[in-house]
């Protein structure tokens, strides 16, 4: 089994750590309502280079900007070292490494110009436009991608197998609609982090008032959504890690990483509750989403193994062959 350097392998990883503490970051700034700290300038913060006298918002606005430009230079240097692997190799592993972190700059730099649009747009901190929503929803998915991306070829330069699709229909069509499930409770959930941040309310039951209350603003009506979407796509996370686990034998990555998926999903089913009923304290709010992040990177991880070539041969199969 082809391997990177160690070295590679490691700030593949660290790659794929530090871009999750970023969006932390930037959870933190959305929770703090400090998106317009630096006003409506990009990439200057109000117009100066460095910020001078800044309001504490500013200062959490431009830290964040600072890490998210540390960013993509990792993202970058990652883009380089596995180009220079591969021009050295020229193997297989080494290519998809090195087409995974092409893919990781690409989108490194759409989340950049996402979050340059929020601001120059003004879709920051408490201002709504009608486009917000979607604004938020794209920076979610891009983030997600960015993600995957990069645990992709972490897992690839570790020696990971490479993907195929020769696999039966039916796990194909269980990984979609686990993919379709984790993206629409990620878009639903952005927004009711928005409705919440823009129409908060002084306890639950205000909140539950808010939500069916045909005077409420669309976002709020939409809150409701985000909970049960998530407690339907949890269950069948959990099922779907299940039947992969016990219909592809013999497998131990898959049963690692299903294992993972499942309880990564029941964590985030308690947390959600949890943070919902605590009327969501900023550090919910960020627990919350790594979470969901870590379900994520489970589920690609996942995926990912299923789709690796040695493990294309389902229980059914092997079992029609015993049979002959």
């Amino acid at each position: 089994m082809d391997r990177s350097p160690k070295a590679f392998v490691r700030y593949a990883w660290f790659t794929l750590g530090y871009n999750i503490l970023v969006i932390l970051w930037g959870v933190f700034l959305r929770a703090s309502k400090s998106g317009d700290g630096c006003g409506q300038h990009w990439l200057t913060c109000n117009g100066e280079v460095l910020p001078t006298a800044p309001e504490l918002k500013a200062v959490i606005e431009f830290s964040h900007r600072i890490m998210s430009a540390v960013d993509g230079v990792v993202v970058f240097a990652l883009f380089v070292w596995a180009l220079l692997l591969w021009r050295r190799h020229r193997h297989e592993q080494s290519r998809s490494t090195f087409l995974f972190s092409a893919g990781a700059l690409f989108f490194v730099i759409t989340e950049a110009l996402v979050g340059a649009g929020l601001v120059l747009t003004g879709n920051t901190a408490e201002n709504l436009t009608a486009a917000r929503p979607f604004w938020m929803a794209g920076h979610l998915i891009n983030t997600f991608i960015l993600l995957g991306l990069l645990a992709l070829a972490a897992r690839r330069a570790a020696g990971g197998a490479p993907l195929a699709f020769n696999i039966g229909r039916k796990p194909i069509l269980i990984l979609v609609f686990c993919l379709v499930g984790i993206l629409v409770v990620g878009t639903s959930g952005s927004i009711a982090a928005l409705a919440n941040m823009l129409f908060p309310s002084k306890s639950l039951l205000g909140g539950l008032e808010q939500d069916f209350s045909s005077d409420s603003n669309v976002l709020v009506l939409l809150r409701p959504l985000h909970p049960l979407i998530s407690i339907g796509t949890i269950i069948f996370l959990i099922f779907a890690a299940d039947w992969l686990k016990r219909n592809i034998p013999d497998d131990p990555d898959i049963v690692r990483w299903a294992k993972a998926l499942s309880w990564l999903a029941i964590i985030q089913f308690f947390f959600g509750a949890a943070t919902l009923l605590t009327h969501m304290p900023m550090l919910m709010q960020i627990g919350h989403l790594l979470l969901a992040d870590l379900v994520w990177i489970s589920f690609v991880m996942l995926a990912a193994n299923t789709l690796s070539p040695q493990r294309v041969t389902l229980k059914s199969a092997t079992r029609a062959l015993e049979a002959t």
